[in-house]
C-alpha cells in the first residue's frame, strides 16, 4: 500500500493528529484535516510517516545543496548544445568548468593524507640516498646512463632496461586488476600534490580551509599576485627535486650556487619544467588524469568484474528520493495500525554530496566511468549523509561489479593467475640477465678507411677500435690474449687507454695483421678475440678480417 492510498485510511481513523502543527496548514481539504494525494503541493514530497504524523520534505527541513561541479550550460549556452554527456571538466556548450571541490575528511581521506604525505617526503629524499655509493634513482639521459636501486644500465643494456620497464607495466597491470586504480588515487605525484598541496593553498585564499567548494570572499588582485607567488616557490621546489632524478643532487646543487649564465641550458631546462608545472596545477589541473594520461583509457583492458573498484551500490540505493528514511503506518478500516518498513524507495537520498566534493567532476552512481581515480572522498561523503539519516554506511564503498550484483568474490581468476606467472617470468629473466651480466663489456668496432691493407710479404691488416666499458666500481686493467693461429698479430695503439676508471669508458685502437691467403675464396675469415680483465674475468669477442679473395 503506497503512502497517498493511507491517507484516506488515516482520515477515517479519527483524522490528522497534529491538524494544528501541520505545515499544510489552510491548504488541507477533505475529513480530519488531512491532505488527499491531490493537495500536495508542488515541491513537498512525503519524507516520512509516523503513527498518525505526516511529515513532508521542504526546503525548510532537507538540507540539499546542488552540485557546485554541476553543468550549468557554460557561458555560450544559445550555442548548439551537446544533448549527450560531455567530459566532467566541460560544460556542455565546450566552455571549460572549473571544479571546486567540497572536501568530506572522513576516514579514508585521513588514510590518504597520511599516506600522500608521506610520499611527499619519499619523492624528496629518494634523489639524495645512495646504495652502493651510487644514486638510488639517478636518470642521466645526457651521459645515457641510468642508475636504478645503485645498478648502472647503460646504452648496451638494452635487454635489461625492456625487462625492467616490462616488469614495471605488468606489475601495474596486476595491481590494476587486483585494486583497481589504487595508484591514481593514492599514489601518483599529479593526485599527491593536486590534493594534498595545492588545493589546501587555494582554500586558504578562498577562506574555505578545511571545506573546500565556493571561495567565500572575493580574491583582489594582491590576493591573486599572492596566490601566484605561494605556487610559483612551491613548483620551483619541485621542479628543481624533479631535475634532481635526472642531474644528481650534485650537479644540482652547484647550479643553484652559480649564476645562471654559467649553465645556460640547465637554467632553460629548469625555467621550462617550472611553467609546465605552474600550467599543470594552476590550470591543467584535473584534465591531466582525464585527457593526457592513458592510464584511464586502459582500465576497460586491465579491469573485469571482480576487480576492487569505488562502487555504488545501485542495489541497495535506487530508486533514489530525497527525505530521511522512517517506518510507514498502515492503517486498516478498523483503525488498527502496525509498521512496517519503507521499501518503496532505496537508501540514496539523492543529496549529490558525491559530486559536489568529486575532484574530477564525476556522478559516482552513474557507474565505473574512465574519470573516477578512486581517490574515496565519495564514500566519507556519503558515509556522513548516511549517519545523518540513520541508514547503514556503504551505499559507496570500495567494492567490485560482481560483489554490488550480489555474486561471490572470486580471487583466483584468470587475469590473477596469468599476470603473476608472467611476472614471475620476467623477474627471473630480469635477474638471470644480471647474475651472468660480465664485470664489463667489450665490443670490435671496424676502423675508417680502407676495410683492408696488402704488404709485399704476403700479409694484410685491418683497423680496429676496441670499445671497452668498466662495470665496476674500481680502476680496471685490461689485456688482449694472443689468439691460438700465432700468424694472427693483434697490436694495441694506445696502451693507456686499456686501464679504465671505475664505470669508464674507451675506445682503444688496434691493428691486426694476418696472412693474406687467410680470407682468399670469400674474402673474409671470423676471428675470436678474448679480453681480461685485472680479477681475470674474460669476455670473447667475435668479428670478422676482411682481405683479398
Amino acid at each position: 500500500m503506497s503512502i497517498f492510498e493511507s491517507l484516506p485510511l488515516l482520515a477515517a481513523s479519527g483524522g490528522c493528529r497534529n491538524a494544528g502543527k501541520c505545515q499544510l496548514a489552510g491548504a488541507c481539504e477533505g475529513a480530519g484535516g488531512v491532505s488527499p494525494a491531490g493537495a500536495i503541493p508542488a515541491g513537498r514530497e512525503p519524507a516520512a510517516v509516523g503513527m498518525g504524523t505526516l511529515v513532508f520534505a521542504t526546503a525548510s527541513n532537507q538540507e540539499t545543496e546542488e552540485p557546485e561541479s554541476g553543468t550549468t550550460g557554460g557561458k555560450h549556452s544559445a550555442l548548439l548544445e551537446s544533448p549527450e554527456h560531455v567530459l566532467s571538466t566541460l560544460e556542455s556548450d565546450g566552455s571549460r568548468r572549473w571544479l571546486r571541490p567540497k572536501l568530506s575528511p572522513g576516514k579514508w581521506w585521513q588514510r590518504r593524507r597520511i599516506v600522500a604525505y608521506l610520499l611527499m617526503i619519499v619523492f624528496v629524499v629518494i634523489p639524495h640516498l645512495r646504495l652502493a655509493g651510487k644514486p638510488l634513482i639517478l636518470l642521466d639521459i645526457a651521459e645515457r646512463e641510468f642508475t636504478i636501486l645503485g645498478r648502472t644500465f647503460l646504452p648496451t643494456d638494452t635487454l635489461l632496461l625492456a625487462l625492467l620497464m616490462l616488469s614495471v607495466f605488468v606489475s601495474i597491470v596486476l595491481i590494476t586488476a587486483v585494486a583497481g586504480r589504487a595508484w591514481c588515487g593514492w599514489a601518483c605525484p599529479q593526485t599527491v600534490y593536486m590534493e594534498f598541496l595545492f588545493r589546501p593553498v587555494d582554500r586558504l585564499f578562498d577562506n574555505t580551509v578545511g571545506k573546500g567548494g565556493k571561495p567565500r570572499r572575493d580574491k583582489g588582485a594582491l590576493l591573486h599576485i599572492a596566490r601566484f607567488v605561494v605556487y610559483a616557490l612551491l613548483c620551483m621546489f619541485l621542479a628543481h627535486t624533479f631535475l634532481a632524478y635526472f642531474v644528481g643532487t650534485e650537479k644540482l646543487a652547484m647550479w643553484v650556487r652559480s649564476t645562471p649564465a654559467a649553465h645556460p641550458v640547465a637554467f632553460l631546462v629548469m625555467s621550462a619544467t617550472l611553467g609546465l608545472m605552474l600550467f599543470d596545477f594552476m590550470f591543467f589541473r584535473e584534465q591531466l588524469c582525464l585527457i593526457a594520461c592513458p592510464y584511464g583509457r586502459f582500465q576497460s583492458v586491465m579491469l573485469d568484474q571482480q576487480s576492487t573498484i569505488v562502487a555504488y551500490d545501485y542495489v541497495r540505493g535506487e530508486p533514489r528520493k530525497k527525505g530521511k528514511r522512517e517506518p510507514l503506518p498502515v492503517v486498516s478500516a478498523d483503525g488498527r495500525a502496525s509498521v512496517t518498513e519503507n521499501r518503496s524507495v532505496g537508501d540514496c537520498v539523492d543529496c549529490n554530496q558525491c559530486v559536489v566534493v568529486c575532484p574530477t567532476g564525476i556522478d559516482i552512481r552513474d557507474g565505473l566511468q574512465m574519470e573516477c581515480i578512486n581517490c574515496t572522498q565519495c564514500i566519507d561523503a556519503c558515509d556522513e549523509v548516511m549517519d545523518r539519516v540513520g541508514l547503514p554506511k556503504g551505499l559507496i564503498r570500495y567494492g567490485s561489479q560482481d560483489s554490488i550484483a550480489g555474486k561471490a568474490k572470486r580471487l583466483l581468476r584468470a587475469r590473477t593467475m596469468i599476470y603473476p606467472v608472467i611476472l614471475l617470468a620476467l623477474f627471473g629473466a630480469l635477474l638471470t640477465a644480471l647474475v651472468i651480466k660480465s664485470g664489463f663489456d667489450a665490443r670490435v668496432i671496424r676502423g675508417k678507411g680502407a676495410p683492408y691493407t696488402i704488404y709485399p710479404d704476403r700479409t694484410a691488416s685491418n683497423e680496429f677500435q676496441l670499445r671497452l666499458v668498466n662495470r665496476t666500481d674500481e680502476p680496471q686493467h685490461y689485456e688482449i690474449i694472443p689468439p691460438a693461429d700465432e700468424s694472427i698479430k693483434i697490436e694495441v695503439l694506445d696502451q693507456g687507454k686499456m686501464t679504465l676508471e671505475g664505470g669508464g669508458t674507451e675506445l682503444v685502437p688496434l691493428h691486426v695483421t694476418f696472412p693474406s691467403n687467410l680470407t682468399r675464396g670469400i674474402g673474409r675469415s671470423n676471428l675470436k678475440m678474448t679480453i681480461r680483465d685485472g680479477e681475470q674475468r674474460t669476455r670473447e669477442v667475435q668479428f670478422f678480417l676482411l682481405g683479398p679473395r
